[in-house]
Formats: C-alpha cells, structure tokens, sequence
C-alpha cells in the first residue's frame, strides 16, 4: 500500500527527527524529506514552487520552534497527531481512487489539509496549490492555476506553468496553416449565415444542427481554412478559432472543482484575446459535463455569462436529436444560440463535394479517381447505405475504394473505376455485388420480360407495375408521391404476392411485407408509426417508419389489405398523397423511392359465386371485383392510387407453365445432391391438372409436389438409388406417378 520512495520519505524524516534531536517527527519533517525526494522536487518546482525557498524556511522553523532535547536526556521520538493524520489521509484518498499505492504526491497533497501546520503555510507562500498538486498527480502537467499572477522565484520569473489552451483546446487556424485541414465545398450560404451572426454584436453564437455525417464539423473546419486564406469579411479576418476538448477537461478530473477550475481557465485565457471564436463539436455534451450530485455547476452554466456578455464567440455543432433531448431543454443557454441547419445535400451536390475533395485523397492513397467513380460513389452509397448520410458515406466509400486498389497487390494500377465502387458499396452495404453492378436503365429494360417469365397469365398486371416503374424512373412522375402505388385484387393463389416480390429481386431493391392480418385491432395500427407518448415504448419510433428509413428504396407489400383496421387507410392517405409519414417522435419517413403494393381478396368470392334461376346475367368478373372493391375501400383511397390491378383467374394452359417453373426451382434445390428431376410429358399434365383449383390458384400446386414428389425423393436420397446423385424420371403409369431412378 505504502510506496517504495514513501517508505524512503518517512525514513529520512525520522532520522532528520533523531539527527536534530526532536523530540516529535512531524509535518514539516515530513515536507523536510519531500524536498529531498527527485519526485517531490520535481512536483514542487512544476507547481511553481522554489526548493531552496522552502528549505530556508524549514531550517528557519526547526531552530526557532523545534525544543531541542539536551544530550544527556534520554528520550523516544514520536509521532505528532498531525503527521498521523496526513498519511490516514493519504491512505485513504488511495483507497478511494483505487490506486495501488500511496505515493509522495498523495503525501504532499494531504499536507495541504493540515492548514494550521506550518508546512502548509509555507507551501502556500510558495505559490503552491492543493489544486495544482492534484491536477500533477492526474496529468503530471501543472494544469491550475491558470493565472499569470508572478510568484517571487529564485530569478524573479514566473511559475512554470500551461496555457489552458494549449492543453484544452486546438487551434484550427494552425491546423489550416498545416494543411491539416480538407476544403469546404458547395456550402456557401450556410458560411456566409454563419458569418452575419458572427458580426452580431450580440448573442453572436452559430449553432449547427443536422444529421451526423452532413458535414457539421467541417463547416467550422472550412470556416477557420478561409479564415487563414483570407477569404472572409475583413469584420472576422483576424479572429482565431479554438475547438474545445470536452474530453480532455474532464479526464482525470476527480475532484470537485477540478473540472470546473480547467474551463474557467480556459474561458479566462480567452477573455484575454482579442478575436477569438471558441468551437464546442457536440455542444450537447456541455449540458450536465462536470456536474455532480452535490450541486456543483456544469460547463452550460460556466459558459453562460461569457456568452451573453460577448466576450468572445462560440460555434457549436449537434444533432437535431441531441439538440431537441438535452441542448434545447437548457432555454437559458439556447437562446444564447442562433440555430443553423445543415441539410443532407443532394446526390449531385455530393459529386461537386468529391470532385473538390479527391485531390487530397489521390495524395493519401497514391491513385486517380475518375469521374464516373465519383459520381458512382455518391449514386449508389445514397442508393444502398441507408444508415448514414451524404457527403459522409460517399466520402468513406471513395476513401476505402482507394486503400483498396492501393493493397490490391497491382502496383501499376493507378486509377479507380465504377467497378472498384461497386465492390466497396456491396461490402458496406452487405448486399450482393450483382444488385449493385447493373445499372437502373439496364434492369428497366429487362424488367417486363424477368416478370414474365416467373408470373405467368398476368400480362397485364405485370404491363401496368412495369409502367408505372418507367414513368418514374424517367421523371415524368409527381416529385412528391411514390414510385407507385398499386393495388392487386383477384383470387388467392394467382401471383398477386409473388409480382411484388419479384419486382423488388429484379430491380435489386429491399422487399418489405406486412401482413395485415396482424393489424386487425385499432391498437395494432400504432405499431407501424410508434406508440403514442404514455404508452410503453413510445421512444421507440414505428416498425414501418423505422424499416422505411433504414430501407428508403424498396418494394413495400401490405398483404391482405382488407383485413386492417379502418384507421391504417387514414395512415396510408398522406403516404399515397405527399410520400411522407410521421412516426409518434416527429421525424419524418420519405416514401418517394418506395414501391407500394396492396393485396386483396376482396371480390373473389363474387366472381367464385354464379348467378341462379332466370335472373339477369352475371357481369363480367371484374365488373364485380370493382364493385366489392368500391365497397370495401372508400372514394379518397382509391382515388390516390396510380391503378387496380385486377388479377385473372388461372387456366390449365398456364398451370403447365407453373409446373415448370415449380420444377426448376426443384431441381435447384436437388443440385446440392447432385440430383437432377425431369418429367415425362403426361407427368407435367398431370400435375397442371392435379394443382389446378379455380378457388385457390396454384397454391394446391405446391401441396402436389411436397406429397408425390418431394416425399419420395426424399427416401431415394437417403436410403435409396439416389444417395450418391442421379437422375430421376417422373412418369404416369395407370393414372399414377412413378420414378425410374439412373444412379451416377
């Protein structure tokens, strides 16, 4: 518990005690062998203090205060109460800190607690603070106290110690000045915002508040780098930026009144400059920074008065949600602030950001960057990365695609192609390189005839999705509603789920369904957009408001519309009108990029049912499909969206084409075994005739296959013909499916 150099201490100060012949060791014996120590003189003269000064002063003490026991006298020498007490104290400072051992600094700094001793007078004469004691033992740096009040010293100078804003803080002006710095590009308005309210005489505090990653920190960066250019109003061409170390100040800080004393010192430092512009990144750290539960101030409360005078300027920067949950609840310190928004910029703003940036990361990576690699950076990371946020994203995308060209192991390669993006966006975005490789025009093109090919009797169900996808693509949609939004109707089992799903696998988008079977209850509708407040997890945002964010490019499928409560079509009405929706927290889900498809069975039952008796003839089937459709959704709703689709009934010419598609994906399956199934003709019709049902579509079709084809293979596979591969030959014998098995 009790250092080696401790030990040594207390030892020199008994025998100083028995060499002088005192009768007591005490406190200042106890400094006594500090002053002797290499680490005691070292904290001493740090904290401003002079070693000889303080000797002087002891040997002084000794002789005039100290009763010197006669020769003759036989004595014991003792402790004072007082020295005990220091090294109690000390202990248990160590003890409290979980520090392993005590050492001459705790010592020192206990001594200070002994203020009617004359050791801690004389330590105060000398200049030397507690404080600055223990701001030594965190940091052995002389952080406090920050003052240029003179201490008489052996040459007449000053104390030795920090300027806090050396310590605390970083000059971006320097940094500039060392091209340590990357240009601001495309943000010119913002700056010259931020520059009027600078110039105001008072209240003269920007505040940026945006998304994380739409370049809050590098407007303040960008400021400081015209600042040093001299590209400013000649009002803020002198001033000097500091960005605080919130970190910094609040390491090691582990008494009261430490932390509190660094930024005092740092403010006071600032008071005494003439143009200085203090920039706080995360400024919603300073609510509540320092505080603790005996009523000690934070740094927003420190900050306060030297805002409000004007004394300098500060620059903060936060998120919309940190500024709403923490900074916008201290009102005293944000009217102090001019709020200054920072907007995601636009892909094409994003290109201009790359070009004006590349030239720093060409020089980091040792490569070129083409044009079309930069514009396919910004394109496709706003496309598939949805957690984060242009230019940021873009710009890991460019800096990561350099490295990894640079450790390709290709020393010749020196320039960067949209295929090098490409790989690096699929990494990001964990998704497959294909679904990012192809481009959109490509993937329109082929995009009717990929849903032909896996829906089949649909054609002009498929004509009209397809349509619609083109017209937007193309621009000549509404800019503020969706992609599309469709409603299918029809029988069970014709592909109305399947379109959906296939149209998002062969646009290469994220597919969301939503059952609405689960939405039945009028409760259940918060779940999409979050509980109210009150309720729990009301915090927690909504299901679809959320997956709408993560995924703003997708294929959205409410399945079984009907089945949902009447209030989801009041939901879906703004989401169908204005591609917005607000979840219970106030933030916004943009569903202009979304594809919205309902499902239902509404009407099918009508055009199951035929018409009895001498009546008057049954209309058409999608006569009647639309009239249960009028019935089940209101005017508004039909009326926002882009078309109904009515779905077909199946015929058996179709239902051969199922069964091949059914099939392959069979053999899919069976590739893995090295098993391959093929059917003889009167098979395939058996099963299209078999699978056929006019009330359920093809749905029996797949009960077919698992009952008399997937079972049987099964036992061939494990225990039979087939359990080193081959090949299987469904046929028809007698009305009834059999196999003839070829082993490899």
């Amino acid at each position: 518990m009790i250092s080696k150099q401790v030990n040594q201490a207390l030892g020199f100060a008994l025998r100083e005690a028995r060499h002088r012949r005192h009768e007591y060791v005490s406190i200042e014996h106890l400094l006594f062998a500090i002053l002797h120590d290499s680490y005691g003189v070292e904290i001493i003269e740090a904290c401003g203090g002079n070693v000889n000064r303080l000797l002087e002063s002891l040997e002084m003490f000794f002789q005039e205060h100290i009763r010197i026991v006669p020769p003759h006298e036989a004595y014991t020498i003792r402790q004072t109460v007082g020295f005990q007490r220091v090294i109690q104290r000390a202990v248990d400072h160590v003890r409290s800190a979980e520090k392993s051992e005590v050492d001459v600094s705790d010592i020192l700094a206990s001594i200070f607690l002994e203020k009617d001793s004359y050791a801690a007078y004389f330590l105060n004469e000398a200049g030397i603070t507690r404080l600055a004691v223990l701001s030594y033992i965190s940091h052995e740096a002389p952080r406090p106290p920050f003052t240029d009040r003179p201490a008489e010293g052996e040459s007449g100078g000053k104390p030795k110690s920090a300027d806090p804003l050396a310590l605390f803080t970083v000059n971006l002006i320097e940094r500039a000045a060392e091209g340590k710095i990357d240009p601001l590009i495309h943000r010119e308005a913002e700056i010259e915002r931020t520059i009027q309210v600078l110039c105001r005489r008072r209240k003269n505090n920007p505040i940026y508040v945006g998304d994380p990653g739409v370049g809050k920190t590098a407007m303040a960066e960008g400021l400081a780098l015209k600042i040093y250019e001299g590209k400013v109003p000649d009002p803020i061409k002198d001033v000097t930026i500091y960005a605080l170390d919130m970190g910094g100040l609040l390491a090691g800080t582990k008494f009261r009144g430490e932390f509190e004393q660094r930024l005092k010192g740092v403010i006071d430092a600032l008071k005494r400059l003439k143009k200085p512009i203090l920039f706080i990144d995360e400024i919603h750290t300073v609510v509540g920074a320092g505080a603790t539960s005996g009523g000690s101030l934070d740094a927003s409360n420190i900050l306060k008065p030297a805002l409000a005078s004007g004394e300098f300027r500060c620059i903060g920067s936060t998120t919309y949600e940190e500024f709403k949950n923490h900074f916008q609840k201290d009102r005293a310190l944000a009217r102090r602030f001019e709020k200054i928004e920072i907007h995601e910029p636009s892909v094409a703003e994003t290109v201009l950001i790359l070009r004006g940036l590349k030239a720093q990361y060409e020089a980091h990576h040792g490569i070129q960057y083409t044009d079309a690699a930069l514009k396919a950076a910004a394109e496709l990371s706003a496309k598939h990365i949805n957690d984060r946020y242009l230019p940021d994203k873009a710009i890991d995308v460019i800096d990561e695609a350099g490295a990894y060209v640079r450790l390709s192991g290709q020393p010749n390669r020196k320039r960067i192609h949209p295929a090098d993006i490409e790989k690096i966006v699929a990494k990001i975005a964990r998704i497959p390189a294909l679904r990012v490789s192809s481009s959109d025009k490509e993937r329109l093109e082929t995009l009717e005839s990929g849903l032909k090919g896996v829906v089949f009797g649909q054609d002009p169900a498929i004509e009209a999705i397809v349509t619609a996808i083109k017209r937007s693509r193309a621009g000549l949609s509404a800019p503020n509603r969706p992609v599309g939004s469709f409603l299918f109707t029809g029988p069970t089992g014709v592909g109305k789920t399947e379109v959906a799903r296939q149209v998002a696998q062969l646009l290469g988008i994220h597919f969301s369904r939503y059952d609405m079977s689960e939405y039945m209850e009028k409760h259940a509708v918060a779940r999409l957009i979050g509980a109210p407040p009150g309720y729990i997890g009301f915090d927690q945002g909504g299901l679809l408001t959320d997956d709408i964010r993560k995924h703003p490019h997708c294929v959205l499928l409410f399945d079984e519309i009907e089945k949902a409560h009447p209030d989801l079509f009041n939901i879906l009405l703004q989401v169908l009108d204005y591609a917005t929706l607000t979840d219970n927290n106030g933030k916004k889900a943009d569903f202009r990029n979304v594809i919205i498809i309902m499902t239902s069975n509404a009407g099918s039952r009508e055009m199951a049912s035929a018409s009895i008796g001498f009546g008057i003839p049954t209309a058409s089937a999608e006569d009647k499909s639309r009239k249960a459709v009028e019935t089940v959704f209101s005017p508004e709703f039909r009326n926002r969206l882009d078309a109904i689709v009515h779905f077909s009934a199946l015929s058996r010419a179709i239902m051969e084409q199922i069964v091949d598609k059914f099939i392959a994906e069979l053999n899919g399956l069976l590739a893995a075994k090295r098993v391959r199934l093929e059917l003889a003709p009167e098979a395939r019709s058996w099963l299209a005739a078999e699978g056929h049902d006019a009330q359920y579509g093809a749905r029996p079709l797949s009960r077919i296959i698992q009952t008399r084809i997937k079972d049987v293979l099964s036992d061939a596979i494990l225990f039979g013909k087939l359990q080193n591969g081959g090949k299987a030959v469904m046929r028809m014998e007698n009305g009834e499916p059999t196999f003839d098995y070829e082993a490899l």
